[in-house]
């Protein structure tokens, strides 16, 4: 049996180079891959993101400071 989806909602399609990289952490991948399932007018400042992740200021910060 096959389910087919329809992903036109709800849906990040990212590439797959960030998520191979092997000097990112997975830390990082996943605040990356989360950041760019949010919408374009998403507050990208630290205190928007410690709003919605479980993580605290400190370790949103140490995530960023890898991606840049």
């Amino acid at each position: 049996m096959v389910f087919k989806i329809e992903k036109n909602k709800n849906y990040t399609v990212m590439s797959n180079y960030h998520l191979r990289d092997k000097n990112l952490s997975l830390k990082a991948k996943g605040l990356l891959s989360f950041m760019l399932s949010l919408l374009d007018t998403w507050d990208y400042s630290i205190n928007g993101l410690v709003a919605i992740c479980k993580e605290e200021e400190t370790a949103i910060k140490t995530a960023l400071k890898e991606l840049k």
